[in-house]
């Protein structure tokens, strides 16, 4: 019997971008338990794990636990056979990102790290607000809408995983994230706003076709920890390695609004994160990382590598962009 809840809304499904997500997007177009054939597992061990096609594919799977595709069967949500897919995916993600951190304890440390500026200020904010033209800014908040759309939605599956403390601060700030009760206040829909004074699409879902795996790899992070409980501590320190960094990032990037007259609500968005979420992060650092780790004090290392795998993705990213904007050449996989 057909489902009846498979309608025409919701975004498109993106177009693949090789095996992997080729034929996640195969299957989703079918029903659930078709017996569709995925991918062999042995072929996400073969992909690039920071890859367009791994993360894609992987965006794919984890879209369906937010707001599905147009046409897309929601009962593929929890199909075992994708669920078995996606742990293939997921682990070989893990195990590039375990590599790449380093493994340590001191949570201080691994947030101070984090605004230690290199010589020559390689972030796309210190380019933006440096350098950047109208059209640097209209390209990096189509790719970063893959996320501010759904803004604070990830770490909301934490919620229910902390108890105490930590469970009372993260609820605070999130409620602050999703506007405090007024939906006109909710940080997605101050980013579609900004979105519309720089002249874009405020659809979701709208740019993940031009949007790179490295943002895709970002987005991804943060669903993979939010949706496993065993990684409760990682999102965590995920979410305070966002807040520390929040406020001064935040400051560039409203100078750069300001500076090409993007527009008030382009401003607006980036300049109210600036003192809020700089009180966030005591509330975070205190509460929320202070009280996880009182109650379960062997989720440390959890948390220190929560913080460091959001800084090698976002140098990632910045690696990305930075070169071909320094070149005149477009960050996004097309240009707009």
């Amino acid at each position: 019997m057909e489902n009846a809840d498979v309608r025409p809304t919701g975004p498109a499904l993106p177009t693949g971008r090789g095996d992997l997500s080729y034929g996640v997007a195969r299957a989703l177009r079918g029903r659930p338990g078709s017996g569709t054939p995925f991918p062999p597992c042995g072929t996400a061990d073969d992909a690039a794990p920071y890859g367009e096609d791994l993360h894609l594919a992987l965006y794919l799977c984890y879209e369906l636990h937010y707001r599905g595709f147009c046409g897309v069967d929601p009962a593929w949500e929890w199909d075992p056979a994708l669920l078995a897919f996606r742990a293939g995916l997921e682990r070989h993600f893990l195990d590039a990102l375990r590599a790449d951190t380093k493994r340590r304890t001191d949570i201080d440390e691994a947030l101070a790290d984090l605004l230690v500026e290199s010589p020559d200020g390689a972030s796309a904010s210190h380019y933006l607000r440096d350098e950047g033209e109208l059209w640097h800014l209209r390209e990096y908040a189509a790719q970063r809408s893959v996320y501010h759309l759904k803004e604070a939605d990830p770490h909301a599956w934490v919620i229910p995983r902390l108890r105490g403390r930590a469970k009372a601060a993260m609820a605070a700030v999130e409620f602050a994230e999703f506007g405090a009760g007024r939906a006109d206040r909710m940080h997605s829909r101050l980013y579609a706003g900004l979105m519309t004074d720089l002249g874009l699409d405020t659809t979701y879902g709208r740019y993940v076709d031009m949007a790179t795996g490295e943002m895709l790899a970002s987005v991804n992070l943060m669903s993979m920890f939010g949706l496993h409980r065993a990684l409760r501590g990682a999102l965590v320190g995920h979410f305070a390695a966002g807040e520390v960094v929040a406020s001064p990032t935040s400051r560039r990037l409203a100078e750069a609004m300001r500076r090409v007259d993007a527009g008030e609500a382009a401003v607006r968005f980036y300049a109210e994160h600036v003192a809020g979420d700089a009180a966030h992060e005591q509330l975070v650092r205190h509460e929320v990382v202070g009280g996880l780790l009182e109650e379960e004090p062997w989720l440390e290392t959890d948390v220190a590598f929560g913080i460091d795998a959001t800084a090698v993705l976002d140098a990632r990213l910045a690696e990305k962009l930075l070169p071909a904007w320094r070149d005149g050449l477009s960050g996004l996989r097309t240009p707009l």
